[in-house]
């Protein structure tokens, strides 16, 4: 292994790090929204619109995060998210209204600079042939986190140890994780841009949002994460102990069964798909097994597969989204990755930024006594996640096949 190539790989190790840790974040709410509603003085509904202000930072600043590290490389931009993300932690430690939720919206803005940065690394120093499984397994490192903050932090809060202590804990570990991002990433050799900084950035975005296929791609995978994001992230747990009952420690494991799954599909589906060359039909593959673990999930009959089954293997099947930050990244110019992947994150993340509080009124609407919701409320409510997919499903035959396969012939 060359030096350039030992470096590269650290630096995206750095950046996978990271991104971990801002996943964790990300999803731990969904375990303790009964402490934060007494915090915070809020419905658990309100907790869960306040939580979804993660992504009103998060989506518009895919679009800064992209563009910077085209402009400036890893290093001037990385380390400063962490940081970011770590005071957003400390803010939203305080049990404030007000702060928690600017907090909560500076821990989005800071976080993108994660995967947009992990994934600018993974593009620009590596083979184009294993595009694929690296950036799925930069998922791997936030599904992994976003498990860690269902399954391993809903055991310790359960366990005696304060919403307050975690986040104040956590916003100290973003803040360390900054200063390793600042002393470790090496600096990057980028285009140096005379003069008209503004001018050539809006040419970039011209160019990336002006080709169907970034939209394309945008939608389908803002549709296949929804049911991550909004379902499991926000409502799993407590779908599970309304809906079927469980107690708290069940619901945890079993709500972050999905996240789980991702470790497991983000890098195996994008191996799938660099070996066989091809990106259109694993992503209709993982779309369509999702489609049937949604539908057994909501209106299935519990006992008929084993219990974290469906769970564990709609997280796999739609790993098949992070494909389409592959298939964007090929279908732009080499030069604009940033840029590329800051867009399908901001078309993304903004579906569930705009959608959150949707589901959330949907379940209002839906339900006499929002304390204790009930099977058929969540059945209502979240019945338009498998259109959604469905319609991501038809959309990707409108995608172009921008695999190695293809580009050999």
């Amino acid at each position: 292994m060359s030096k350039n190539t030992r470096m590269a790989t650290v630096a995206w190790l750095l950046a996978a790090v990271y991104y971990f840790y801002q996943y964790t974040l990300r999803s731990s709410p969904a375990v303790m929204i009964p402490e934060l509603s007494e915090a915070f003085g809020l419905s658990a509904l309100g907790i869960a619109s306040m939580v979804g202000l993660f992504y009103y930072g998060y989506s518009p600043f895919s679009l800064v995060a992209g563009v910077a590290l085209d402009r400036l490389g890893t290093r001037k931009v990385i380390p400063f998210g962490a940081v970011a993300v770590g005071l957003g932690a400390l803010m939203f430690a305080t049990g404030n209204h007000a702060i928690g939720s600017a907090g909560r919206l500076l821990q989005g803005a800071g976080g993108v600079f994660a995967l947009v940065g992990a994934v600018y690394i993974a593009s620009k120093h590596f083979p184009a042939t294993r595009a694929a499984t690296l950036i799925g397994a930069t998922q791997m490192f936030g599904m992994a986190g976003g498990s860690a903050g269902q399954f391993a932090v809903g055991p310790m809060i359960s366990g005696g140890v304060s919403w307050h202590t975690y986040w104040i804990a956590m916003g100290f570990a973003g803040l360390a994780i900054g200063a390793v991002l600042w002393l470790m990433l090496p600096k990057d050799d980028v285009p140096k841009t005379e003069g008209k900084w503004l001018k050539s950035t809006g040419a970039a975005m011209k160019i990336v949002f002006s080709n169907p296929q970034s939209i394309l791609c945008g939608i389908i995978a803002g549709l296949l994460f929804i049911p991550t994001t909004i379902f499991d992230m926000v409502w799993g747990v407590r779908f599970l102990q309304d809906a079927h009952g469980m107690d708290y420690g069940t619901a945890v494991l079993r709500s972050a069964s999905v996240p789980f799954g991702w470790i497991i599909g983000c890098p195996l589906l994008g191996f799938i798909s660099d070996r066989i060359g091809r990106r259109k039909p694993v992503i209709f593959g993982g779309a369509t097994v999702l489609l049937l673990c949604l539908v057994y999930i909501l209106f299935g009959r519990p006992g008929i597969v084993p219990p974290f089954v469906p769970g564990l293997t709609a997280g796999i099947a739609s790993g098949a989204a992070m494909l389409t930050y592959t298939v964007i990244k090929e279908a732009n110019p080499p030069h604009l990755s940033g840029t590329a992947t800051g867009a399908i994150n901001f078309i993304n993340f903004t579906f569930s930024a705009l959608l959150g509080p949707v589901f959330a009124w949907f379940l209002t609407r839906t339900a006499t006594d929002t304390s204790q919701l009930e099977h058929s409320n969540y059945q209502v409510a979240f019945l338009p996640l498998l259109f959604g997919v469905a319609l991501a499903i038809l959309l990707t035959f409108k995608l172009k096949e921008t695999g190695s396969a293809i580009r050999k012939t």
